[in-house]
């Protein structure tokens, strides 16, 4: 499934949305760190990320209960394919690689990758 990019902001709200599943606009703000921000801007964000795809609302009255189209999980692994392509050639052994030489993997990750691959 090919969806539009996230701004910054729609990632954030959409990352928000994953861990609370469901809920209003205003329930999502309630879940927001201090300051929080105006009901008309997450309204609009909202409005947007269902506008492309990535949430679907229930209405109850003027009230409306939206909830994510897309796995946390699904659009995580689309960000990573289109990371590697743009930054790395569309190599996963290039990220591998990269990751060991700026030291974010170690060699007991790296253990842990190869005992997957195994088992796959």
């Amino acid at each position: 499934m090919k969806l539009p990019a996230l701004t910054t902001k729609e990632e954030k709200v959409m990352q928000l949305i994953w861990r609370i599943g469901r809920g209003t606009v205003s329930q999502f703000i309630e879940q927001m760190p201090d300051p929080k921000p105006p009901h008309s801007s997450i309204s609009t964000v909202v409005r947007s990320l269902e506008a492309k795809g990535y949430l679907d609302h229930k209405a109850y009255g003027r009230t409306y209960e939206y909830f994510p189209k897309i796995s946390k999980r699904a659009y995580s692994g689309w960000s990573l394919k289109g990371l590697v392509s743009a930054y790395f050639g569309g190599s996963m052994n290039e990220l591998v690689s990269f990751m060991v030489e700026e030291e974010k993997l170690t060699p007991e990750e790296l253990k842990k990758l190869a005992e997957k691959l195994d088992e796959k």
